[in-house]
This record gives C-alpha cells, structure tokens and sequence, in this order.
C-alpha cells in the first residue's frame, strides 16, 4: 500500500465520509477557502491511480468511491509508523505517549481493559 501525502490522506478522508462523490462535493468538505477544483481533482487522479478510489463515469464527470476501507488503510499505516519509530513494537509506542504525557492514567487503564476484553472474546 503506497503512502499518501498530507494532501491527499485530507481528500480521501472526505471520500470515505461521503463514500461515493463527486470532485465538487470533496471541495464542499474543506474549510474556506477551498483548494481549486483542479487541485482537488489532480489528488484524487493521484488516489485513483495509487488504488484508493475508483472511479465511474456518469454523463461528462466520474463518481468517485473508496477502494480500500478506512480500517485497513490506518492498520497499514499505524503498523509502518510502529515499526519504523518504534522497534516494531507497540509497548515502545505506548511508552512513548505515556512519556509524552500524550495519554493519561485513566486513559491507558480503558486500553488495559479493552485488551481484557478483548482476550475474553
């Protein structure tokens, strides 16, 4: 799964929010003022060709939807940023934050439970 840019992680977050869209329809999503429609349409080209979105020509225009789910897009990246920032290993992540005051005592005993539960399933 090929990295995406800042730029272009923005535009797919929107098409999964939307599922199935339109160029103007991401553009509706940003903050003013909006990137142009060239821009935005370039990004999704991109994402097209990276495997992200595919696309489905109606009349002169294409609707655009996701190819990959959300999911499976952060477990590849989050496994990428632990393995190369953190010896492969999730305990450093954690560590990291818990260091970092990122995460706090309460917040890290409900991660201690969800894994509890998690192993009872």
């Amino acid at each position: 799964m090929e990295k995406l840019t800042i730029q272009e992680e923005e535009v797919m977050i929107y098409i999964w929010e939307l599922k199935s869209c339109f160029v103007k329809d991401i553009i509706a999503k940003f903050q003013p003022p909006a990137p142009p429609y060239t821009t935005v349409a370039s990004i999704v080209k991109n994402l097209e060709r990276k495997h992200y979105v595919t696309a489905r020509r109606v009349g002169n225009t294409y609707e655009y939807s996701p190819a990959i789910k959300e999911s499976e897009y952060k477990r590849a990246f989050m496994s990428g940023v632990v393995r190369n920032y953190f010896a492969d290993s999730y305990k450093e992540m954690v560590s990291f934050f818990v260091r970092d005051q990122k995460i706090s005592a309460g917040e890290l005993k409900e991660i201690i439970d969800m894994i509890e539960k998690g192993k009872e399933e």
